[in-house]
């Protein structure tokens, strides 16, 4: 058994909890009640590039690293990301590993006026009405964890709900996939999920697979402005980051410093591009 495939059997496990205690119709009809959702393709820019936008994670622990920070009030926290420049605000959902919660998912869309993405592994159509019922404008669709139906129909429904989903892959044939079913936001991680190590070179060999006007997301290994750097001179739109935030001192000025650093890589690529 994978890690990935730990981590899912956990997810059903809770799901069914939580379905015993809301049902299908009624958290549809909460979701429906939501305010609108916002447009998180606009704000990580489209697909046009010139700029990095940051993806800024409100994440206490993972499966790699264990605890991470002791995230009292998550709010507080998005709310210094906004501040910085992020483009959109992740929450990770997921108890068991990543410590997150739907409470969490809350009390940031209450403090923040950007996208929110509900970061957790989605394996039924009940989490993403869920999510929407939770303020979430964006959902995240693993592509090694669903079916091609699956994904398709995930994606339907993200659009019948005016929400947005960032479609994460991790090898040429998903990226394949994500592109057959007109995926408009693609992330690649470049964490193995079957062994959790990073090969930041992942990024670069696949990115090129993404159609242009596509939101190319780097998923996984953003330490520094080098990182991020060398992920926007291979052709990414935005980074998503976790743990370089939560574990520093100023995650707000990190966030402008990541901003700065791929923006100005881009520049130095397209200069070389017209040289």
């Amino acid at each position: 058994m994978t890690v990935l495939d730990d981590i899912i059997g956990g997810v059903r496990e809770d799901l069914a909890e939580r379905r015993r205690h809301v049902s299908l119709e009624q958290i549809r009809q909460d979701a429906l009640a939501a305010p609108a959702p916002l447009d998180a393709f606009a704000a990580l820019g489209g697909g046009l590039g010139g700029e990095v936008a940051v993806i800024a994670e409100v994440k206490r622990s993972s499966p790699s690293k264990g605890a991470l920070a002791d995230i009292a009030d998550p709010a507080a926290l998005a709310a210094s990301y906004e501040r910085g420049g992020a483009a959109v605000i992740s929450v990770l959902t997921e108890a068991r590993r990543f410590g997150g919660s739907l409470a969490d998912l809350a009390a940031v869309r209450a403090a923040v006026g950007l996208p929110v993405l509900r970061k957790d592994f989605t394996v039924d159509e009940y989490q993403i009405w869920e999510a929407r019922a939770h303020g979430a404008d964006v959902v995240l669709l693993i592509v090694a964890a669903l079916g091609d139906d699956d994904l398709r129909s995930f994606l339907d429904l993200t659009h019948e709900l005016g929400m947005n989903a960032i479609v994460e892959t991790h090898t040429e044939g998903e990226v394949r996939r994500a592109v057959a079913a007109e995926a408009s936001i693609i992330g690649v991680n470049v964490r193995n999920l079957k062994t959790l190590e990073i090969d930041r070179r992942v990024f670069a060999g696949l990115a090129h697979l993404v159609p242009a006007g596509t939101v190319v997301i780097a998923e996984s290994g953003v330490r520094d402005v080098d990182d991020v750097a060398g992920y926007a001179a291979s052709g990414a739109n935005a980074v998503l980051v976790g743990e370089a935030l939560v574990r520093h001192a100023d995650p707000s000025a990190t966030i402008t410093e990541f901003t700065a650093a791929g923006r100005a890589a881009w520049q130095a690529a397209g200069v070389a591009a017209n040289s």
